[in-house]
């Protein structure tokens, strides 16, 4: 089974109209001002899953900053998930307008079946992890509603692109520290958290912490795979690819290129998130 945990996917609204949204969100001008810069539909991904043998992809939202918006991007993906006969599975988001809006929109999204919350950028909604009570109410999602929470991590070196701001690494590990139970999926390897397992307080902070690989090949070296299991362990890595801005089938056969055994590699591709997303 290969589970594909970091997708991206819009109403067709914003595909065919990308001008108008850009002129609605920061965030999503950043990202996609650029033509180059691919939109997809849930049509669009199942055939991308199909060409790639992906049997599930995690669908995200993204980090709107106007509630209607967001509500109305959770809904569509919640639609196409229901519609998918278990092939996508939902994850949604909220508006950090008010501490009672952004539960009720968590908990409507969970009676439709929302199975986590991503990909959340707080730095670019404004959101508080430390004092303010946005850290309070991911992790009442993550300990009362079980869902897992996909965070963008920023690595604080290398390269700048598009997109590379939503949540300093250091601000990821303080809400780790703070809520050690929750269940974090920290995206493009954590901004290199694992590195930093090598500290046995970190090791023991982040046991509890997944990593995913999207966009692997843009930022580090095959080796990555081998070294991060060494560190956090191979059963907390899960296979992303980023789509649509990168392409599924190429990112597997990245995987399937790095050093690791058959047991390691069936692991990342679909066995951890199928144990951490309870599917049969």
């Amino acid at each position: 089974m290969i589970i594909d945990f970091h997708t991206h996917i819009f109403p067709p609204e914003v595909c065919a109209d990308r001008e108008r949204f850009l002129g609605l969100d920061e965030t999503f001008r950043e990202l996609y001002s650029n033509p180059k810069a691919r939109l997809a539909t849930a049509d669009d991904l199942l055939q991308s899953m199909a060409e790639a043998g992906v049997d599930a992809s995690v669908a995200l939202n993204f980090a709107w900053q106007d509630a209607s918006l967001c509500r109305r991007t959770n809904d569509y993906i919640l639609e196409a998930a229901s519609a998918s006969g278990g092939r996508l599975i939902p994850f949604c988001s909220f508006v950090n307008s008010s501490e009672r809006e952004a539960r009720d929109e968590i908990e409507r999204c969970v009676g439709l079946g929302a199975r986590g919350l991503g990909e959340l950028r707080p730095e670019n909604t404004g959101c508080d992890l430390t004092d303010g009570w946005e850290g309070e109410l991911l992790a009442w999602a993550a300990r009362d509603l079980k869902l897992p929470l996909l965070f963008h991590v920023t690595e604080p070196v290398g390269h700048a692109y598009p997109g590379k701001e939503g949540l300093r690494l250091e601000s990821m590990y303080s809400f780790i520290e703070k809520w050690p139970k929750a269940c974090v999926v920290a995206a493009h390897w954590g901004g290199g958290l694992p590195f930093y397992a090598l500290m046995p307080r970190v090791q023991k902070m982040i046991s509890h912490t997944y990593f995913d690989t999207a966009a692997t090949h843009l930022l580090y070296r095959p080796e990555i795979y081998r070294q991060a299991a060494s560190l956090v362990g191979i059963e907390r890595i899960v296979f992303g690819s980023d789509y649509p801005y990168l392409s599924q089938l190429h990112c597997i056969q990245h995987v399937q290129r790095a050093p690791l055994s058959e047991e390691e590699r069936s692991l990342v591709l679909g066995g951890n998130a199928a144990r951490l997303l309870e599917l049969e």
